[in-house]
């Protein structure tokens, strides 16, 4: 009887532990979305090509279908502008990310700030910060801003 009983909530455990997982893993979708649309919009213009670049970041990271792709653009949009900071999104990164993954969320966040080739001072300031508030050295964050600058396709 005992070990019914365990076996019960332990399964319950295991249903809230993958349950949590995916939420984790949807939240840390809308996290990347929402930095990156940070930058396309923080120089107050959304330039197709920052839309473009931002939507082909998303793709080639997380294999997204058109359709999820278009739901996590609108869904970051929604939360960027409800945000009150970049914590909520760089808390989410921090956790759930390796340095590697982080360098290249950040050449991703580069890609979108050079897609419309002019670098603005607010789109390099607002990278700096995310950058920063990710833990990422300062040496990759420039190592990322002249990979993304020198592949030349911005």
């Amino acid at each position: 009887m005992l070990s019914r009983i365990h076996a019960f909530f332990e399964k319950i455990n295991q249903e809230a532990s993958s349950q949590k997982e995916a939420l984790s893993l949807s939240e840390l979708h809308i996290a990347t979305a929402a930095l990156l649309f940070e930058v396309a919009t923080i120089d107050r213009h959304l330039d197709e090509t920052e839309l473009q670049a931002l939507s082909t970041t998303l793709s080639a990271r997380f294999s997204l279908t058109q359709e999820e792709l278009n739901e996590l653009i609108e869904k970051a949009k929604t939360e960027s502008s409800e945000a009150s900071s970049l914590y909520q999104f760089t808390q989410l990164i921090n956790k759930h990310c390796s340095d590697e993954e982080k360098y290249s969320l950040v050449c991703g966040l580069w890609e979108v700030a050079y897609a419309d080739s002019i670098l603005d001072k607010h789109e390099e300031h607002i990278i700096r910060r995310i950058a920063d508030l990710i833990h990422l050295r300062h040496s990759d964050f420039i190592r990322a801003k002249q990979q993304v600058r020198d592949a030349g396709q911005f």
